[in-house]
């Protein structure tokens, strides 16, 4: 009976554990629309956290390129780009990043935080963190 008992909380531990994390695949929403726009694929590298875009649903958007970016990026497919950059985990939330909108192409100081398991809060701002625009993003299933 002991055994059946550590074999559930072990398996809890791990599930809850899993499950509650930043990475993995996020569906973002227009803001205007309510459309979801792409899907972001989060994840660790060297320490610090990336995302990419693996996926673009707005029809016709799908080959896209970055216009409005500069260095590197300029000209570059919006798809498989690289939009979140180098934030790093502080106790729930990942910060001192940056991410880049690719409909202006401009790069924004970036934090994100998980609200609800499946709910990612994601914050771009300039300067201080009340300067600036959060969308939640959606975990996929």
């Amino acid at each position: 009976m002991k055994q059946f008992i550590l074999i559930i909380a072990i398996a809890f531990v791990s599930f809850t554990s899993t499950a509650q994390n930043v990475f993995g695949k996020w569906k973002t929403i227009d803001d205007v629309s309510g459309e979801a726009k792409s899907i972001i694929d989060i994840y660790e590298r060297d320490g610090k956290v990336y995302g990419k875009v693996t996926q673009i649903l707005t029809e016709g958007r799908e080959d896209s390129v970055c216009t409005e970016c500069d260095g590197e990026d300029k000209g570059k497919p919006i798809l498989g780009l690289e939009i979140i950059r180098g934030l790093e985990k502080d106790g729930d939330v990942y910060e001192d990043g940056e991410i880049l909108d690719p409909e202006n192409g401009k790069r924004y100081k970036c934090y994100i935080e998980l609200v609800e398991n499946n709910k990612l809060k994601v914050r771009g701002y300039i300067g201080f963190s009340l300067l600036g625009r959060t969308q939640y993003w959606y975990r996929v299933k």
